[in-house]
């Protein structure tokens, strides 16, 4: 890489909502979930749901890290290993609620974003922007009875340029609101899209394949990444139906398939403003 070439953007695929991040010269592990196949997560309420495959990466395993970017506090996505084993100083980017809670648990340089809030990393002539974008984790009237969620715009800017974004849906259903993400950012270059069709007690708690196809035609994204799909037994919605739908009338995007631990580089654009 030249000093006028855009950094490289990468994924590597951990499992569940779990991905390493390298993004220029930062790495940022998202909604940390490490529990081994069999066991269990909890998701409040005497409510919960058992692992199906394992993780590709450990703990002691991962790179080193500049932060970590956690979308809403239930035990598939920061469980009780993460509690455990992460170190206590890393920053962890989240919601207000969630920041509550995990500096109660000793990971006191957790920031909590109310949306449309950001935070900065910076390391050099690049800086990344975390803004915390809409998200929904329920219908309409269930939403107080479940963690506060929030989807995510990574940015990356080397002096004063913008480079590269990734929008991370979070654990969220399609609503009107989410409109305002192209609105603010119309040009996307990546997107991980939470899917699953995650159902408990028969409500749907995350987006299932129409709604994620509602959500990639809507963002447009130059790759999408789907995850959190097939891990859990409260999942009830195949991949291949959201690949069957956002192919139906000509995909918008180009679909990027993961295995747990393969990696795969993101499109950069360089100047997207």
């Amino acid at each position: 890489m030249t000093a006028g070439d855009p950094p490289p953007a990468s994924v590597t695929y951990v499992g569940n909502a779990t991905t390493i991040l390298r993004i220029g010269d930062f790495t940022m592990l998202t909604d940390p979930n490490f529990l081994h196949a069999g066991q269990r997560a909890y998701l409040g309420y005497g409510i919960w749901t058992r692992r199906r495959a394992e993780p590709a990466l450990t703990i002691p395993e991962l790179p080193s890290l500049d932060g970590i970017l956690l979308s809403h506090l239930h035990g598939d996505h920061f469980d009780r290993v993460a509690r455990r084993g992460l170190p206590r100083n890393l920053t962890v980017v989240t919601t207000p609620a969630a920041q509550r809670r995990l500096r109660q648990w000793g990971f006191r340089a957790a920031s909590g974003l109310e949306t449309w809030e950001s935070h900065e990393f910076v390391r050099g002539d690049q800086l990344l922007r975390v803004t915390a974008a809409p998200g929904h984790h329920g219908p309409r009237g269930l939403e107080r009875l479940l963690p506060p969620v929030m989807g995510s715009i990574l940015e990356l800017e080397r002096d004063g340029r913008s480079l590269f974004r990734l929008y991370v849906s979070g654990d969220t259903l399609y609503r009107s609101s989410l409109a305002e993400i192209p609105r603010r950012y119309p040009r996307i270059d990546a997107m991980l899209i939470h899917l699953g069709g995650t159902r408990v007690l028969g409500v749907l708690l995350t987006m299932d394949g129409r709604q994620g196809n509602r959500l990639t035609r809507l963002i447009r994204p130059a790759m999408t990444v789907p995850i959190h799909y097939d891990d859990y037994t409260a999942f009830r919605s195949p991949l291949s139906e959201y690949l069957r739908e956002v192919t139906r009338n000509g995909s918008v995007t180009r679909i990027r398939q993961m295995r747990r631990g393969e990696t795969a580089e993101l499109p950069v654009r360089g100047h997207v403003r």
